[in-house]
């Protein structure tokens, strides 16, 4: 009997001191936690080096998608070197801040998501498949490392943010030529590339061929300049709107003062008449969502959808069921319903 409860009382003291153990554990911050893990020393140097201890440190909570040293190491040589150099020290923080998701988001929630905001302001794409979960093209090899303000996932390989800005992104993308001419034409290209963020619905050039004809070239005429720049700003709205931000018959204010209306459905989204054929192209100030057709401030008289286009002529935007060339990584079947898994 004595043996038995003397078993019993080990048995519970065990149990105890596990739980103490655990919860000290527990209640170490994301630094220290990865310091002490061992496997997060360039990480760690980095993190010093753009002085975000404090901030990592504080209350939060906080998601950290870690990348090991050996995740480091893959970067091209002296990439490493030179991001802890202190006159990059701004870069730095962009890289390291894109890999922090402003909640604690637990792995269990994170195989639910198609995407995440992070401190970078830019959003990290989630995919799940068989193989496992990918956050952009980093795997992930390690889930909840929990901490007392935060969680830690770890990665296999550094996550890069988009550095050009919109207009270096729609450029290299090779389908917004037209647009690009209009917004360099309206004396918008400088605020689009500086200014911002921004989230621009930019039609393609298969949209702007759409236009009644010699239209595009009425508006690119420097007497039509205001004209031009109206329906540019009625494409643009303020701050990064991305794709699982918006709602059905939600009213977006651009930046000509106008709103424009979205609508979702289970077969695609509009913005207006214009179908959105691609979602979520980062910019480093802002974010693209590619539309099949020009959107055409409303008339004052008529408070329409439509506008008189430069050559006299009424026009509405025309609406295409196709991809209009955008690349196969940025096409979106559905995605408006599908951020969420159900």
């Amino acid at each position: 009997m004595r043996l038995r409860h003397l078993t019993a009382a080990l048995l519970a003291a065990l149990t105890a001191w596990t739980t103490i153990n655990s919860t000290h554990a527990q209640q170490k911050d994301i630094v220290d936690t990865a310091v002490e893990a061992g496997a997060f020393k360039t990480l760690v140097a980095a993190v010093q080096a753009a002085e975000l201890v404090d901030a990592l440190k504080s209350t939060g909570p906080f998601t950290v998608f870690a990348p090991t040293d050996e995740a480091f190491a893959k970067l091209p040589e002296g990439t490493v070197e030179a991001l802890l150099k202190p006159e990059n020290k701004d870069q730095l923080k962009t890289v390291l801040l894109y890999h922090v998701v402003p909640a604690a988001v637990p792995a269990a929630e994170v195989v639910k998501l198609r995407g995440a905001r992070t401190l970078a302001e830019q959003r990290l794409d989630i995919k799940v498949s068989d193989q496992g979960v990918q956050v952009d093209s980093a795997n992930v090899i390690n889930t909840d490392i929990q901490c007392s303000n935060g969680v830690i996932h770890v990665i296999d390989s550094v996550l890069l943010p988009a550095t050009k800005n919109l207009v270096e992104t729609a450029n290299n993308a090779g389908n917004f030529k037209t647009l690009l001419a209009a917004a360099k034409a309206a004396g918008l290209a400088g605020t689009l590339a500086n200014g911002g963020p921004f989230t621009v619905f930019a039609p393609t050039d298969e949209a702007f061929a759409r236009l009644p004809e010699g239209t595009v070239e009425s508006l690119l005429k420097p007497e039509n300049k205001g004209k031009l720049a109206a329906i540019l700003k009625y494409h643009v709205v303020a701050g990064r709107v991305y794709s699982d931000d918006l709602k059905d018959n939600q009213q977006v204010e651009t930046l000509l003062g106008k709103k424009a209306t979205v609508r979702l459905s289970d077969v695609g989204a509009k913005i207006g008449t214009a179908k959105i054929v691609a979602t979520d192209i980062d910019a480093s100030n802002g974010v693209i969502h590619v539309i099949d057709s020009v959107l055409l401030p409303p008339e004052k008289e008529k408070h329409a959808s439509t506008a008189t286009s430069a050559t006299g002529s009424t026009c509405s935007s025309v609406q295409s069921t196709t991809h209009v060339g955008v690349p196969q990584s940025h096409q979106t079947v559905r995605r408006f319903r599908l951020f969420r898994r159900h």
